[in-house]
């Protein structure tokens, strides 16, 4: 090295660190020699934290020299650093090339597929957000007041026994019906609200071909002043028609929920025997396809609406059985048997 300095110690410092560096072959070490020298701790500081116990005379030189080394160490390091850099990529060409020219793999990678309920349920989902609906969720373990006592099912109701109920210790259950979001829904917003719910629900029932012990609801509700009969007729039209990308035959029969009140049970011609008679059907040509009515004005106040202000309405269907429809299933049960051979059937635009 030119220029040395006159100060022996600083000399020598200078020589090692010129050699340190000459040796570091990769871009860390050169890092960590530029620490161990030049940092707040480096050798180089001991240099100069120890000029001001020198005599005066020898402070200056003993300064200048040590800037001067520090100086060319930067230097050194700087250069190591560019040639490591100039090496480094040049190895690139040997370590990280790609053949343009090489031809696709022929081997086909097997895709996932999306379950037809859960593709069912993300339609759903945006046909309820492209008509003003929120779309909610809730748990599936219950208390009784928002499964049953907030609906207006108390305790010793019999509606409770068509329920199915599988119940759990300390008063809870999986819940029977996506209903209890409804409540929920009330109780954290103010009218006007439109909202869904979409989830799995439980029964505790026999198995056939159009039942099952876990399956899915969509539950809907609309509170909001006036609300009436045709508004909730001609909402469910428009879901279904869109739902089954056509128009489809229904039929409205009078029924009874503690819930709703007048309440309705909507048919759908089957759309799996086209109404001819099938296991789907019970042979009589209609699928039941989904209660509703107008919200009772004791599940308003249970959710803290006051009835005589707002009215809405509520309707449940379940998203199994619109599926069936949809795809011409003719057994509710296939969606949870896990055979591949059947799901591989829904492989056209059912792509995870």
């Amino acid at each position: 090295m030119s220029d040395r300095p006159a100060d022996p110690r600083t000399a020598a410092l200078r020589d090692e660190a010129a050699e340190a560096i000459r040796a570091a072959t990769t871009l860390e070490a050169v890092e960590a020699l530029r620490l161990a020298w030049l940092g707040k701790s480096g050798r180089l500081q001991d240099v100069l934290r120890g000029i001001g116990a020198l005599p005066p005379a020898e402070r200056g030189p003993a300064g200048k020299a040590a800037n001067e080394a520090k100086g060319a160490i930067e230097a050194l390091l700087a250069e190591r650093l560019e040639a490591l850099r100039t090496a480094r990529e040049a190895s690139l060409a040997d370590t990280e090339w790609v053949d343009a020219t090489q031809a696709a793999a022929t081997t086909r990678v097997a895709r996932g597929l999306v379950h037809p309920l859960a593709a069912m349920r993300r339609e759903l989902e945006d046909l309820c957000l492209a008509m003003g609906f929120e779309v909610l969720d809730g748990p599936w373990v219950e208390d009784e007041r928002h499964n049953f006592e907030a609906l207006n099912i108390p305790r010793d109701h019999p509606a409770r026994d068509n329920q199915d109920t599988t119940w759990l210790e300390g008063g809870l259950l999986l819940r029977t019906h996506t209903s209890p979001v409804q409540i929920r829904a009330m109780e954290t917003r103010k009218p006007p609200i439109r909202a869904v719910a979409i989830g799995r629900v439980f029964r505790h029932e026999a198995l056939d071909a159009s039942h099952e012990n876990t399956f899915h609801q969509i539950e809907g509700i609309l509170v909001d002043e006036d609300v009436h009969v045709g508004h909730l007729v001609f909402t469910l039209r428009t879901l279904l028609s869109e739902v089954f990308r056509k128009d489809v035959e229904v039929r409205l029969r009078p029924s009874f929920f503690p819930f709703t009140e007048p309440s309705f049970e909507m048919d759908v011609r089957c759309l799996v025997c086209g109404g001819a008679g099938c296991p789907v059907c019970k042979r009589t040509g209609w699928v039941e396809l989904l209660g509703c009515g107008l919200i009772h004005p004791n599940v308003l106040k249970a959710g803290g609406i006051d009835p005589a202000r707002w009215s809405g309405f509520a309707f449940g269907l379940g998203v199994d059985r619109l599926c069936m429809m949809r795809h011409a299933i003719d057994d509710i049960r296939h969606f949870a048997a896990g055979d591949v051979r059947f799901l591989a059937q829904f492989a056209g635009g059912l792509h995870g």
